[in-house]
């Protein structure tokens, strides 16, 4: 199928099985006569003949006249709809059988099944919303918190398009000016573009950018889950704390140490923050070749992540830190470490304290307490991960090292990577610019760049993407019935 493909009309099933009610989209030019053909209206009027923005009652009814279901159809007509295209939502009972036989009448009257964001897809297409705003659709149907779904809903209510709407016009003033300086080239005294002005604008330009681009590891975080490496020796108890902090049996506990020989991610919503665990491979010296690719695979998660979760045998605890401190903390520079001293309900808190001096400027920790050496921080914690004592406390820890901004409808964050590399290329010629004007570089040069950086802008809205592949890529990630 070709995606760009939009002289036909399609239909899906836009809600998930199991419920009560079902709906079912149609969209195309033949949306409205199409349904009225397999739709009998209780009294009045067919489809045809209605106005747009009202509900209908009646029967869908098959080929031998026989009732399917009791139904409400919603009319919209072009182009104020989500498509821009005519457009009905016929609404079932949530019967899959019955979802199923009016998608078949349908498709026997002339209908095609849509695919995967076909309907957003043609609301691009149609002018009714811009490609950031199509992709936004997608992620406020996949929002898991809070700041998901406020950096969705402003995206696709057009935030992040307006910002890129007012540096577009800064930047097609600049271009404007210097492109009339090329119109009369032939006259070298000539200046149309006062050069303080232009690097004024170009700054102004720059810092927006910058801050955009900035934007994306706090977008990405909360979009996607702050990584947190669970790291430490074999049976210091990682998997048991894992399956503690999701409240599900999701990793293998079990005394024989090397259990775990690969890692394990999940994500928890934690005070409205999405953080992803990553359960590591214990480690120790081993002649094991597949727990070595294991031991290797944590350390790569371990440089990966935000917050390191250092598990430590509280029973063992002199012996793990010093085991383990070289190779750990010169790899949590810039990141955030909690040292987690498991097995606190066996141990000897004299003795905790003690080994926890090893460790630069430690201070005696019971239950929790900063340490502060090697240019680090460190949040040490007392937990029993088997009898879930201490959990509470961990939690509140790692949403105090997140230090994620509060995020609201109005705030503009970068989170998709698309929009990041593109924001990321546009930051480097607006680069060009800048240091093209301080060295006093011809405008034909100068005009190249800034051309170059409104495509860059313009990719990510969509002003000038006419690529199938391009478009076909981002739509495929949609739902169907989106």
């Amino acid at each position: 199928m070709n995606i760009l493909y939009t002289d036909d009309t399609i239909c899906a099933i836009a809600t998930a099985q199991g419920g009560a009610i079902g709906t079912i989209r149609v969209s195309g030019k033949e949306a409205i006569s199409i349904t009225d053909k397999i739709f009998t209206p209780v009294n009045g009027a067919p489809l045809s003949e209605r106005k747009p923005y009202t509900l209908t009652f009646g029967y869908i009814t098959n080929e031998g006249g026989e009732i399917v279901d009791e139904v409400l159809v919603s009319l919209f007509r072009g182009p104020h709809s989500y498509t821009g295209e005519d457009s009905t939502e016929i609404s079932c009972h949530g019967s899959s059988y019955i979802l199923q036989q009016v998608m078949q009448l349908l498709i026997k009257n002339g209908c095609r099944a849509a695919g995967p964001g076909e309907f957003t897809q043609r609301a691009f297409l149609n002018g009714k919303m811009d490609l950031s705003q199509a992709e936004a659709v997608a992620d406020l149907i996949a929002s898991t918190s809070a700041s998901t779904h406020r950096m969705a809903m402003n995206q696709m209510r057009g935030g992040f398009s307006r910002e890129l709407s007012a540096l577009r016009e800064k930047l097609l003033h600049l271009t404007s000016l210097m492109e009339l300086e090329l119109d009369f080239s032939d006259h070298e005294e000539l200046e149309f573009a006062d050069r303080s002005e232009l690097s004024e604008i170009a700054s102004q330009v720059e810092t927006v950018i910058k801050g955009l681009v900035n934007s994306f590891s706090v977008g990405n975080a909360i979009k996607n889950g702050i990584p947190v490496a669970i790291i430490g020796e074999t049976n210091a108890g990682k998997s048991t704390l894992l399956n503690a902090l999701l409240n599900e049996e999701r990793a293998i506990v079990s005394d024989i140490h090397g259990t775990t020989r690969d890692v394990i991610e999940d994500t928890m919503n934690i005070n409205g923050i999405l953080f992803r665990f990553i359960d590591t491979a214990g480690i120790r010296e081993t002649t094991d070749t597949i727990e070595s690719l294991g031991i290797e695979r944590s350390f790569q998660k371990l440089d990966q992540a935000s917050i390191v979760l250092w598990v430590i045998d509280s029973t063992e605890a002199k012996v793990q830190i010093d085991a383990l401190k070289d190779k750990v903390i010169p790899r949590c520079e810039g990141k955030k470490l909690i040292l987690v001293m498991n097995k606190c309900d066996i141990a000897n808190d004299a003795t905790r304290s003690e080994c926890l001096k090893d460790l630069p400027g430690a201070t005696i920790i019971n239950p929790v307490s900063t340490l502060e050496g090697s240019g680090m921080n460190y949040e040490v914690i007392s937990i029993a991960a088997k009898q879930r004592k201490g959990i509470a406390e961990l939690q509140k820890l790692l949403t105090k090292a997140a230090a994620l901004p509060e995020v609201t409808q109005n705030d503009v964050v970068v989170s998709n990577v698309r929009h990041y590399e593109a924001l990321s290329h546009a930051l480097e010629a607006i680069h060009r610019v800048q240091d093209g004007m301080s060295m006093g570089l011809s405008g034909d040069l100068v005009s190249q760049d800034l051309r170059e950086c409104l495509f860059h802008l313009a990719e990510i809205v969509g002003g000038d993407i006419t690529n199938d592949e391009v478009l076909g890529n981002i739509f495929k990630h949609f739902c169907i019935g989106k």
